[in-house]
């Protein structure tokens, strides 16, 4: 359902709107008559993390000498 509030009654019922925009209902705000402004609920992204979904990449990691790169690295660096 959509509710049209002019801006003086949704600056006086700002707190009363916020909650019914939380609860599904979309707000127009109008000036002079001429929609302005919709207030809608922002979603929160749903995150789907599973366990372990990081375990290919970080196998790839464990293959990595990183005592030669170490090395090479401060050899890179040895002279600045």
């Amino acid at each position: 359902m959509t509710r049209k509030v002019n801006i003086h009654e949704a600056k006086t019922h700002f707190s009363k709107l916020i909650e019914a925009v939380e609860s599904g209902e979309e707000v127009i705000v109008a000036r002079s008559g001429k929609p302005v402004v919709k207030l809608v609920r922002i979603e929160e992204p749903q995150v789907d993390i599973k366990p372990g979904f990081a375990k290919a990449e970080l196998a790839e990691w464990a293959d990595i000498d990183w005592a030669k790169l170490d090395k090479r690295f401060n050899q890179l660096f040895k002279d600045n």
